[in-house]
């Protein structure tokens, strides 16, 4: 016999039950049907809740990466208007350089408010936060960072962009001895 054969054979027994026993007692028969229905009101209730969550989070997650998106296209922005900063104070025209400047904290309130943190590049090398571009001796003490080359910028919890430094290496021995 063929699946939905048998499938609708089955169907038919257990109808031929249920009539049997609503004939027998309509209220237990009710009851049933109430707790059936009942169940699979409070796992669609469910069901929703974990749709509710589910869109909530998905919702945040396309939030971040919209904000994580615009942080990444500004911070060339930044840099380019630091260099500009810098290369404003060599010369004498002051009406520049306070434009730049002004421009540069705008720029600058706005990517802090979302939520653009800078990395500190002082003390010691860290390979989440850090990359390391050159290893130089130096006085310092090995493994600290000795100059920061580009800024690194955290957003959130999540490190955007690396802080490029120069890390100090052991100091070397001259052989100044003999």
């Amino acid at each position: 016999m063929s699946d939905p054969a048998k499938e609708q054979l089955d169907e038919a027994a257990v109808e031929e039950e249920e009539e049997e026993r609503v004939q027998e007692d309509p209220l237990a028969a009710a009851e049933a049907r109430a707790e059936e229905h009942l169940t699979d009101l409070k796992r669609l209730a469910a069901d929703f809740e974990n749709y509710k969550k589910r869109t909530a989070r998905e919702q945040a997650a396309l939030s971040f990466r919209a904000t994580e998106r615009l942080v990444k296209e500004l911070l060339p922005i930044v840099d380019d208007l630091e260099r500009a900063l810098g290369a404003a104070e060599h010369h004498e025209e002051a009406e520049l350089e306070e434009g730049v400047r002004l421009v540069h904290r705008q720029l600058a309130s706005v990517l802090e408010r979302e939520g653009l943190a800078e990395i500190e590049a002082d003390g010691k090398f860290d390979p989440h936060v850090h990359e390391a571009l050159l290893s130089q001796p130096s006085e310092a003490e090995a493994g600290s960072v000795i100059e920061v080359l580009q800024k690194g910028y955290r957003l959130g919890d999540r490190v955007l962009r690396p802080a490029r430094v120069v890390v100090a290496a052991p100091k070397e021995a001259n052989g100044d001895d003999a």
